[in-house]
């Protein structure tokens, strides 16, 4: 398919993108593990990103989503989903070996960033944006549209919101979040991750919380990250389009769709945040803190010894490609 990568570059510069899960959302599972990690993994992380605010976690959840549209930062675009490509709402699946591509993906990016962020080789600056990465890609991994290549990601499944035109994948990172919570701003996500981690301790998800780090494994990253994609890939198969790409498309979803999404929404934050707290822990165990930063521009990341063997690209895989691996508005 030739003149696919033939309109990449106009495809690219065409392209409006859009932070996955929404800054909201980032910040929210941020702020969700700053509450639930150990003392030390608290000291651990503050050190390496030499920041010791209320938000330190918080503050940089969304910083690889800006990051991605730099020009140090392109190889990265890659790494904030996983393109399941299976037949929803019939079947849903997410498979490593078919699914992610040979520049990388969300399952890829977790493994490496895990093996970056407690090496004794690299400079602190590397650890650093390796922290950075992991608090971010755990929770794109939770979102169900970057855990499937359906029109890549719904991001070419055109729907309304409360009478605006949008996509299917923008509703799912930005308007339905933001319409539950009324706001944006990081105070927002502070109180809904307060509201979430109360659900967690004592409130509807109480009784499930312990199964949500079952298996988690440090050691095993990309089993780990495999088994969040596949629980969040699922929800495409019975959430987001159950009834199939036609039932929502060129609909407005901001009433009983919304309704039945969000409690999905809801769940797949309070998971992340649950899970990213769990993994950090594991990770800053046996983890000295960082007291000086050192500084290097060149910092290459990318993790390709991590990727399944090379394969022809398949037709979402070019498409993908094609648009620049950006989401739009």
């Amino acid at each position: 398919m030739p003149h696919i990568r033939t309109f990449a570059a106009v495809l690219i510069a065409a392209l409006p993108v859009a932070n996955a899960w929404g800054t909201l959302g980032h910040e929210t599972v941020a702020f969700i593990a700053q509450d639930r990690m150990a003392a030390h993994t608290v000291s651990w992380a503050q050190g390496v990103l030499d920041n010791t605010s209320t938000s330190y976690l918080a503050g940089i959840a969304a910083w690889a989503d800006t990051y991605r549209y730099t020009a140090a930062g392109t190889f990265s675009a890659p790494f904030h989903f996983i393109d399941a490509e299976d037949s929803p709402p019939s079947s849903c699946s997410v498979d490593y070996d078919r699914d992610c591509g040979a520049n990388g993906c969300v399952v890829s990016a977790i493994a490496n960033y895990t093996q970056r962020v407690v090496s004794t080789t690299l400079s602190n600056t590397e650890v650093n944006y390796a922290l950075r990465f992991l608090v971010h890609f755990v929770g794109d991994i939770h979102q169900p549209l970057h855990d499937e290549a359906l029109e890549i990601g719904g991001n070419d499944i055109d729907v309304t919101f409360a009478g605006a035109s949008t996509n299917l994948h923008h509703i799912w990172d930005t308007e339905i979040p933001e319409k539950f919570v009324g706001g944006y701003s990081l105070s927002d996500a502070k109180a809904w991750a307060q509201t979430l981690n109360t659900a967690t301790k004592s409130g509807i998800y109480a009784s499930q919380v312990a199964s949500w780090t079952k298996g988690l494994d440090v050691t095993d990253p990309v089993t780990t990250a495999l088994d969040w994609a596949s629980e969040a890939n699922a929800y495409v198969c019975s959430t987001v389009m159950p009834n199939g790409q036609a039932a929502v498309e060129d609909v407005d979803l901001s009433g009983a769709y919304y309704a039945s999404a969000i409690s999905v929404v809801e769940l797949q934050i309070a998971r992340a945040g649950v899970r990213l707290a769990a993994y950090l822990d594991a990770i800053a165990k046996n983890q000295k803190v960082l007291t000086k930063r050192l500084v290097q521009d060149d910092v290459d990341m990318s993790g390709a010894d991590l990727l399944p063997d090379t394969r022809p690209l398949s037709k979402a895989k070019l498409v993908r490609e094609a648009v620049g691996y950006g989401c739009k508005h």
